[in-house]
């Protein structure tokens, strides 16, 4: 099985880079890889670095490509390739805009026009689905002419036409960056959103795997695999899974928190049945905590109901003290939030219960990776919220060296720490079984000839409580409690 990771912003943990070496280096060290979030000029951008200026160098407050290099040396790279679109301050946008036509980059953004040469009807226009109120599209003084661009997300994230030579040309010069830099594994952000399709709601169409597929080819001629983040109904990801390395496994999180709040494991165990292998296995992550992943999306059903998604957000607004409900944004067209903007330590309000769902993430086939601020057990940060008003904020604690220190102390993350270490425990070598015990319980095991590990929890709600066995030639070692697993 392959290694674990942690999933971190450069300039939230500790500052910069020197300072995520060190980890690395020391506490962490039992993390096997390590995605950086953004960290292109300038990380600090209207959508903390998914908004690059330049996608090609490091911002200079944080170090340079030399660091990342020493990183990839010890540790699996991985970066993001920001698909759908640039900024709006980007040397590519503004000399387009001053010039025009006339513009070497004249083709590379994404206008109406382009997606509709006939003109776009009132249903073909908001067919389109958009994870932000409004429309998609922001007017834009180009060549001396209004212009309007496609603006998925902000208006200050210009959409690439990843079909024009120029668009494709602008993704070329990133990837030759990121692999000079020691990038080993290319996360393909936003991309569910690049192909616009008209006629369709244009998000993970046949046309968008027709280009997963061949952006696919292009980076693994660069030696690096493809990770995809797609935030979709189960069957979608189950589509793409086959077309990339990687493919994020967004349901087991909603569904763990099902089981957590009703005392069930059984929405678990349909999903089990058909997860593909090759994901990586995430819980929170800098988005927030997704929900919508595991529910029905317009006339297909979900691993669960729109009813028991709406319970979720009921128990995590409880658990938060009503702050997810202010913080969690509903996007056009929904009536429920896509996901609950808060922390994961935050949501399930009790330490054996996330230990749990943590486990689990590191139990199952694929790659576990850990988001900073629940790796540290971080709680909401309603300060930075309420300065910047991104909900998502509330996820994204930028940690002090001393604040590191202090959570690396805490049980919770020192068990988080020691699942790392169970991962390369030589069953994870062999085969994978899992089972449902009672309505409550559920077991998972790894066998690998007389080396075994299995973890059997019970979601009771408010009791949950779990078991980690470990065989070796050594014998059996048995852990039942947080404090326990921590020194493992």
């Amino acid at each position: 099985m392959s290694g674990t990771s942690i999933l971190v912003y450069a300039e939230r943990v500790g500052g910069n880079l020197g300072e995520i070496e060190k980890l690395l280096a020391g506490p962490l060290a039992d993390f096997d890889g390590i995605h950086v979030l953004p960290f292109f000029h300038p990380y600090d951008g209207d959508d903390a670095g998914f908004d690059p200026i330049d996608h090609t160098i490091v911002d200079p407050r944080l170090g340079d490509w030399s660091d990342f290099k020493r990183i990839s040396q010890t540790h699996e790279l991985t970066a993001d390739l920001i698909v759908n679109h640039a900024s709006y301050l980007s040397p590519e946008f503004k000399d387009w805009q001053e010039k025009g036509e006339q513009s070497e980059y004249d083709g590379m953004f994404l206008t109406f026009d382009v997606v509709f040469p006939n003109g776009g009807t009132e249903e073909g226009i908001t067919s389109f689905y958009r994870p932000r109120p409004g429309m998609p599209f922001t007017a834009y003084e180009v060549g001396g002419k209004r212009r309007l661009v496609w603006t998925t997300f902000m208006p200050s994230q210009v959409d690439i036409d990843i079909k024009h030579d120029a668009g494709n040309a602008y993704l070329v010069r990133i990837l030759e960056a990121l692999k000079s830099g020691g990038v080993k594994v290319v996360r393909l952000d936003a991309v569910g959103y690049a192909v616009k399709t008209p006629g369709t709601d244009s998000f993970m169409t046949k046309e968008t795997l027709d280009f997963v597929k061949e952006i696919s080819e292009l980076i693994h001629s660069y030696d690096m695999r493809v990770l995809v983040e797609v935030h979709a109904h189960y069957t979608q990801q189950l589509e793409i899974a086959p077309l990339v390395d990687l493919i994020y496994d967004f349901q087991t999180a909603p569904l763990l928190l099902h089981s957590l709040f009703t005392g069930t494991v059984d929405r678990l165990g349909d999903w089990f049945k058909i997860r593909p292998n090759n994901c990586l296995n995430v819980l929170d992550t800098h988005d927030g905590y997704g929900v919508i992943d595991g529910g029905p999306i317009g006339e297909r059903p979900g691993l669960i109901t729109q009813d028991e998604m709406a319970n979720i957000f009921k128990v995590a607004e409880k658990n938060t003290d009503g702050h997810s409900a202010i913080a969690s944004v509903v996007p056009q067209w929904f009536t429920l939030p896509h996901q609950i903007n808060a922390t994961l330590p935050n949501i399930v309000k009790n330490d054996t219960g996330y230990v749990i769902m943590r486990a689990v993430q590191f139990f199952l086939p694929g790659e576990p990776q850990v988001y900073y601020v629940g790796l540290f057990n971080g709680m909401d940060d309603r300060d930075l919220f309420a300065r910047s008003g991104q909900g998502r904020d509330t996820n994204r604690h930028n940690y002090t060296p001393a604040e590191i220190q202090e959570a690396l102390q805490q049980p919770v993350t020192q068990a988080i720490i020691a699942l790392a270490r169970v991962r390369k425990h030589a069953a994870f070598n062999g085969e994978f079984s899992w089972g449902i015990i009672d309505d409550e319980t559920m077991r998972l095991e790894w066998k690998n000839g007389d080396a075994i590990l299995s973890l059997e929890f019970k979601t009771t709600v408010d009791a949950p409580s779990f078991v980690v066995e470990a065989t070796t030639d050594g014998g059996v070692r048995r852990f039942s409690s947080v404090e326990e697993l921590a020194k493992y």
